[in-house]
């Protein structure tokens, strides 16, 4: 038993104790009758805010005027949340105003049935008000109530259905996915820290899921608008002779799928990586080509990731892992200095994932990537990394010049020691001084 079940456990005793009715509720009630591990453990009480507060006083307040406090146990904490009916949603994400209720009424204003269940941990016996039970049996995403309804209190439940259908494996309810295509053009009005959280958890859900996933945020219209540059990618043409799989976005839906257990930023890359293809194909001599599709879809990535507002490191490593996409297939060709540069690469590892799932996507083999890693591990067996033999310092006692030339030998020098041609330091200063004669 998890940490967190524990305390949410244990918070309902207690509650309970008090004299208030308290109940397991949402995702976690879920995830208990699938039998899968659940992230979550939220509870769902009778007792008001303030009643909560009495029985936990340091407890946090975040979200005490929607019934919501948080209960803490060290670095573990349990969102402890007021029975509630909600009255219209003016910004399309919070209620104008609630009111503390019963646990029916609480479970007809969440989003979809197999998240408004609740459990009592205690006897298991499971509450039930919206056939949840029987849509987790179906394996369906459907809408509590009407879903356009539920849909205009807060435009980023759309996003969340697909984001379920993924995580899940599941079908959407014919009622709640028509809901989602007449009213997608609103999830542009949802933050771009909000969508990013939808868009992480369907990027990194099970190889099978991620396809799944963003075939129905295109299907639904979802894609189109947060993601018009992947959207274009369809009945973009490729080489059949490289692409026989067919379109852009075929092959980059099965590029992401080919991925193992990526990372946020990994998965995002794999599905921008041929972003600049759409706009750069041309046909030169006979054959269709991308020239430069490599750079356009670092500059497409950028505009994405900025719309998402990723931090700053991962913007820098989604769009090197875009720019850099193409060249590392290069690598039998390249000079040793240069191939041990890439490997100390801090995104080398991702880099070559990204790399072998795009020839798989292309109907290749992991050939090319089996020799590189092999190479790659070979590498780490020396030092790819070593300590230059000489640094600026040195230069100056040999009597150079400071300025704009001490980089370009120090680069030369350092280009020599990775392919072992200088291994001392006098050898490196040498060549440094022979270098320095040829600097203008």
């Amino acid at each position: 038993m998890s940490i967190q079940r524990e305390l949410a456990e244990t918070v309902i005793r207690r509650l309970r104790d008090a004299g208030h009715e308290a109940l397991l509720a949402g995702g976690c009630v879920r995830d208990l009758l699938l039998g899968r591990p659940s992230r979550d453990w939220d509870v769902a009480t009778a007792a008001t805010p303030d009643r909560v507060l009495a029985l936990w006083p340091d407890a946090l307040t975040v979200g005490k005027a929607f019934g919501v406090v948080i209960v803490r146990d060290g670095p573990v904490q349990v969102e402890v949340a007021t029975f509630r009916r909600e009255t219209a949603y003016s910004d399309g994400r919070h209620p104008d105003a609630v009111a503390f209720t019963t646990a029916e009424e609480d479970a007809r204003r969440r989003d979809f049935t197999i998240n408004a269940m609740f459990l009592d941990p205690a006897s298991g016996a499971c509450l039930d008000f919206v056939d949840g039970r029987r849509d987790l049996e179906r394996r369906l995403i459907r809408a509590v109530g009407d879903p356009a309804e539920r849909f205009a209190e807060d435009h980023l439940r759309m996003l969340r259905a697909v984001r379920f259908a993924a995580e899940l494996d599941f079908d959407l309810d014919p009622a709640t996915a028509e809901a989602v295509r007449r009213l997608a053009d609103r999830i542009e009005g949802v933050s771009g820290e909000r969508v990013s959280a939808e868009l992480e958890k369907i990027l990194t859900a099970p190889a099978r899921g991620r396809r799944r996933g963003l075939d129905l945020a295109d299907d639904l219209g979802l894609l189109a608008v947060l993601m018009p540059e992947v959207h274009a990618m369809h009945g973009a043409e490729q080489p059949a002779e490289y692409h026989p799989e067919g379109d852009v976005f075929v092959h980059t839906l099965m590029c992401v799928e080919a991925l193992r257990e990526p990372t946020y930023e990994l998965a995002l890359a794999a599905l921008l990586h041929d972003a600049g293809k759409p706009t750069t194909a041309a046909w030169r001599d006979g054959r269709l080509t991308f020239y430069g599709h490599a750079e356009l879809g670092e500059e497409m990535a950028r505009d994405v990731c900025g719309r998402l507002r990723l931090s700053a490191a991962a913007r820098q490593r989604v769009c090197w892992l875009v720019r850099r996409h193409m060249t590392i297939g290069a690598w039998p060709e390249m000079r040793e200095a240069r191939l041990k540069r890439l490997f100390a690469e801090p995104g080398f590892d991702e880099l070559a994932e990204l790399w072998r799932a795009d020839a798989l996507a292309s109907g290749g083999t992991t050939e090319g990537y089996e020799a590189l890693m092999a190479r790659y591990r070979a590498a780490q067996e020396e030092t790819v990394r070593p300590e230059p033999l000489i640094t600026g310092r040195d230069l100056i006692a040999m009597g150079l010049e400071p300025g704009p030339a001490f980089g370009r030998i120090l680069d030369r020098v350092y280009d020599a020691q990775l392919e072992r041609t200088v291994t001392t330091p006098d050898e490196a200063q040498a060549l440094a001084r022979e270098i320095g004669e040829e600097e203008p």
